[in-house]
């Protein structure tokens, strides 16, 4: 069995989202002949609350490998944890490599530093490595709100390091190509790169596991409530500010439920207005409730399932993929998503038969047409009695298996050009 290298900062018990893109594809590594070694950081050195349960969702296989990174201290200079345990984690790699044969290094992104790791360790050893873009390093920020100045700083960082690092790799994957496509098209004009698109996908046996836990909305009388679970992307704001318009309509014309309540529930830190804000402005506070606090997974998953309704709402970018789009169906909810039509999000849907309350952006109409449309959708969703069957046996193709079997080929495949 080859042994694939991934160095990802962060691990168990943080149930970051990017901990799920190594978690869910080398859970299946093995079955495709290769053996998943994880370099990471030691959990005392998370800021993140730890979660627990978490950890049941990881297979027996994984070969961990934790070191330390420098504390935060007392004023917060670098926070990004990529940052801190950069050396570190290069000192790591370079153990491990001295103690086995490592065949293909492979390392996720963000946090995006650790990304150089990969050109330093092949200028060293001469081992292959490739970069995984969970969310594009340098992206289009036009649609950030004003006070995103740290991100705009750290565009232009990304725009001198990201052609350092990716120069010399062999593969660049990602969620979705179009994450990517820019670093190809900046970095690798003469294609020589191997490069392979695949979702993060699911492990089913994520929803067999079983908890004893209450609802945000258990102590609530007669509630109806609709979820939204996941991060908040603040230039999805105008997606948000359509959509409660469309409420704000209901209830100023007698036609809402007061029983449904909205639950936006680990929405996180972003910059600008929050969603209870924004819901606040549309006089909405006694419908939206916002936990912005990150949540275990399980309990997420949890809450999915006892919901009235799961809320997806994406954003405006067309290359915008929402890997929760699964756990969203798998809910066996009725699912409301919001996303560009070219978002990979409308396929999948459209496969497993649950489109029927899909709202599609499309820049070139206008705002008069888009706002009709999300308001019939929107009646249909809350107001209506609601018929869901969805096909769930179309996501087979987008399972995490899958997803490690698309990879496992990318890595080969690079492997085979550097023989001919």
């Amino acid at each position: 069995m080859k042994n694939l290298l991934i160095i990802y900062p962060h691990w168990h018990p943080a149930n970051l989202a990017g901990v799920h893109r190594p978690r869910l594809i080398g859970n299946f590594l093995p079955e495709f002949g290769w053996h998943p070694i994880i370099l990471t950081v030691k959990e005392e050195f998370f800021e993140e609350v730890p979660d627990l349960d978490f950890k049941r969702t990881f297979k027996d296989h994984f070969e961990v490998h934790r070191v330390n990174a420098f504390p935060l201290g007392k004023i917060r200079i670098f926070g990004d944890i990529g940052i801190r345990s950069f050396w570190q984690l290069y000192r790591g790699a370079k153990k491990i490599i001295a103690a086995k044969e490592i065949d293909f290094i492979w390392i996720p992104v963000p946090s995006y530093y650790p990304a150089l790791l990969g050109r330093m360790l092949y200028s060293k050893y001469k081992i292959p490595y490739g970069i995984d873009y969970i969310d594009p390093w340098v992206r289009d920020m036009k649609n950030y709100p004003s006070s995103g100045l740290r991100q705009r700083l750290a565009l232009k960082v990304a725009q001198v390091l990201e052609p350092i690092a990716v120069k010399r790799a062999s593969l660049i994957s990602g969620v979705a190509k179009a994450y990517y496509q820019g670093v190809l098209e900046r970095n690798d004009k003469a294609a020589k790169k191997v490069d392979v698109a695949m979702p993060y996908g699911f492990d089913p046996k994520d929803h067999d596991i079983k908890l004893d836990i209450e609802t945000p909305w258990n102590h609530e009388k007669n509630v109806i409530p609709y979820i939204y679970a996941g991060a908040f992307l603040p230039n999805s704001v105008s997606f948000f500010h359509k959509f409660f318009a469309v409420i704000k309509g209901f209830k100023d014309s007698n036609q809402w439920n007061d029983h449904i309540k909205l639950y936006f529930i680990g929405t996180g830190l972003y910059p600008g207005k929050t969603i209870q804000e924004l819901a606040n402005d549309y006089g909405l506070s006694d419908v939206v409730i916002e936990k912005r606090d990150r949540l275990p997974f399980l309990n997420i998953l949890y809450y999915l399932g006892q919901a009235q309704g799961v809320l997806a709402i994406g954003s405006p970018s067309s290359h915008y993929t929402a890997s929760k789009i699964f756990q969203s169906i798998l809910s066996k909810r009725p699912v409301f998503a919001f996303f560009h039509e070219k978002s990979t999000v409308v396929e999948i849907l459209r496969e497993c038969n649950a489109h029927q309350f899909l709202m599609t952006y499309d820049e070139n109409k206008s705002d008069k047409d888009l706002n009709a449309r999300i308001e019939n959708l929107l009646r249909s969703y809350f107001l209506s009695e609601v018929n869901w069957n969805v096909k769930l046996e179309s996501l087979e193709k987008y399972s995490a298996k899958s997803s490690a079997k698309s990879l496992v080929g990318g890595i080969n495949k690079a492997l085979g050009n550097r023989n001919v």
